[in-house]
């Protein structure tokens, strides 16, 4: 029996400039300082040795409830031991940011209210008594640099802990009295009905709660703060709202305040196939999620998150300067990096011993064809009717994208899987080129650049001819690539990205096609790993992405049944906090891949709004 909880129990929490997550037995078993993307101080979710921080009942394991306080990034779980009864609420705190000096990694403008850098985590006794305890060990740089811990003042309430080499130190402090065992801090104490204990971990130089009457301000100044930002989101009143609350409440919390990035996941390495080699990190922001990501944030109503998060993607394309010549890639980091090289961690076991653990990311550098098109579909959504308020140099810049597009199409790419096998000529990779021509000429004739529109307008006909030449099979159906008549999940994007309409018959039987072929149990599969050179052997779960394009797709052709129906069985598959993994493996359920993803939300936002909007336009109501 694996020692690792499941990965859809853990729960996600998050200020917006750090986030951990929290087992179902209480322990923290990721936390990256100072960054998402730094390394880790907390790393049991990748190997059992890596560090933890449990706060909990000294005597049960196994909670009786968790949940998030509704509305809120704030985990409450209920205990029930022989003699009693407790919650513990678990955050990160948000509070007010008063006379902050200016930091030179914060390009966004800051609002009043901001990180305080600390994890707070308060336990209630309910019912009889109970014994919580603290076990506090972290090892810094990967699980590679055990700490040295002191104390903090005259008692045995506050104490610190720092390794050599690395520039965290962390606070732990709080209402039990601690002792330093090997690499850890720990205490206990006996709580009685309505009493309470609480415990600060912090780092930097924010002021943190410093009695148990702060720490309950700070527990309301934090459920205010997730609350007030859920309540500007337009979510129609409805049996799913529940589901779109979170997935948006986990894009913010996946979000990084001080540039506006919004990373793909929480985590890095999480396995796609149990025990195998399919483990990446994805704390990075994929060019690929931006379209999706301004559509789902102008949707639910976060404009100012949308043009933050635009204002990272300008930022990251042209180095902060808008008169150099931008540079497109895959991915940057969160705070704009390019160079994201890929290593090993190769001391860590692995989650549930999948190896190698790795940090970085090998992709950055691939030629991968739909990173044009989605750079442009996003322009589009962020300036649609509004074109020319588009700054020269800017747009410059931006066709240059719109003309690499056109002069490189022709050619082979990994795709928007990111193979690591051979380039092909993938048919959706073609497709987005024709999105980047076809939104740049639509932007161009907008801002009255009327050569450049017609020059594009025909080179997305051109991009088309031959797609509907060479990217369709004999029976009528797209094909992955040119050379196979294989399925590709990706070709959902077809009829989402406007490339032919709906009721087209190639696309129809496309969808169809991939809902009845390309499918385990209903779920979608990205291709079959059997005819796709991906570089790695061993099966790949569902991906849940996927599964939500089809939804839209399904939606979209006309299958209104087809689509409830799977996107009632694609809710019943989130984790018990309504939060998803990159995949789902059909047979068992259990979720597989970096968690949470942001991607697998955005489709989730996307698929579940567009269903609402034709339950109203038809008048149903559920």
């Amino acid at each position: 029996m694996s020692t690792f909880p499941p990965i859809a129990e853990y729960g996600l929490l998050s200020n917006c400039e750090q986030s951990c997550l929290v087992a179902p037995d209480g322990s923290v078993e990721w936390l990256c300082l100072p960054r998402p993307d730094a390394p880790s101080v907390f790393g049991a979710l990748l190997d059992r040795a890596a560090g933890l921080f449990r706060f909990g009942p000294s005597n049960a394991q196994v909670p009786q409830h968790r949940r998030y306080v509704p509305g809120t990034l704030v985990l409450e779980t209920t205990w029930q031991t022989p003699t009693g009864w407790m919650t513990v609420q678990d955050f990160l705190a948000v509070g007010p940011i008063e006379d902050a000096a200016r930091r030179p990694d914060y390009r966004r403008a800051p609002t009043d209210t901001g990180a305080i850098g600390a994890l707070i985590r308060i336990a209630t006794c309910i019912s009889g008594r109970v014994e919580v305890m603290v076990n506090c060990a972290p090892l810094f740089n990967y699980g590679t640099a055990s700490g040295t811990w002191s104390y903090k003042g005259d008692g045995y309430d506050a104490m610190t802990v720092s390794a050599k080499d690395t520039d965290v130190e962390l606070d732990l402090a709080g209402s039990i009295r601690l002792g330093v065992l090997g690499a850890r801090s720990y205490g206990r104490t006996t709580l009685t009905e309505g009493q309470s204990a609480y415990m600060v971990l912090s780092w930097g130089e924010s002021k943190v709660p410093a009695n148990q009457d702060e720490a309950f301000h700070a527990l309301n100044a934090t459920i205010d703060y997730w609350r007030d930002w859920l309540s500007v989101a337009k979510i129609p009143d409805h049996p799913w709202k529940t589901y779109i609350d979170r997935s948006a409440l986990t894009l913010k919390a996946l979000s990084y305040a001080p540039t506006g990035a919004i990373m793909a996941a929480a985590t890095t390495s999480l396995p796609e196939t149990p025990g195998g080699a399919r483990n990446w990190d994805y704390r990075y922001t994929w060019i690929r999620d931006s379209s999706f990501m301004l559509r789902a944030l102008y949707r639910l109503g976060f404009d100012w998150e949308a043009v933050e998060y635009f204002g990272f993607i300008l930022d990251a394309v042209t180095g902060g300067d808008l008169n150099r010549r931008p540079e497109l890639q895959i991915m940057y980091g969160i705070g704009g990096e390019r160079d994201l090289t890929e290593r090993t961690l190769d001391h860590l076991s692995g989650y549930q011993g999948a190896r190698p653990v790795r940090v970085g990311n090998g992709a950055w550098n691939q030629q991968q064809h739909d990173v044009w098109g989605m750079i442009l579909d996003a322009l589009d959504v962020q300036f649609r009717r509004a074109a020319s308020q588009i700054v020269l140099p800017v747009w410059e810049g931006l066709a240059g994208f719109v003309d690499a597009a056109l002069e490189h199409w022709r050619e082979p790419d990994q795709g928007i899987w990111e193979v690591r096998g051979e380039p092909k000529h993938f048919t959706a990779s073609k497709v987005m080129c024709w999105v980047a021509a076809a939104r740049g000429a639509d932007l161009a004739e907008e801002r009255g650049d009327d050569k450049r529109a017609q020059r594009w307008r025909a080179g997305a006909d051109k991009i088309k001819a031959e797609v509907l030449d060479k990217g369709v099979s004999s029976r009528g159906v797209f094909r992955q690539h040119y050379k196979t008549d294989d399925l590709d999940a990706s070709l959902l994007l077809l009829p989402i990205m406007g490339f032919l309409p709906p009721d087209d018959d190639r696309i129809r039987a496309t969808v169809l096609a991939i809902a009845d072929e390309l499918t385990e149990d209903g779920l979608v599969l990205r291709y079959r790993v059997e005819g796709t050179d991906t570089g790695f052997s061993g099966e790949e779960g569902t991906f849940t992405i996927c599964s939500f394009w089809l939804v839209t797709a399904l939606a979209m052709i006309g299958e209104t049944k087809r689509a409830h129906a799977l996107c009632e069985k694609l809710l019943s598959f989130a984790g018990p906090l309504q939060l998803y993994a990159e995949e789902i493996d059909a047979t068992t359920g259990q979720h597989l891949g970096n968690f949470p993803q942001a991607f697998t939300h955005l489709s989730l936002i996307e698929a579940v709004s567009m269903l609402i909007e034709m339950e109203q336009e038809e008048g149903v109501t559920r």
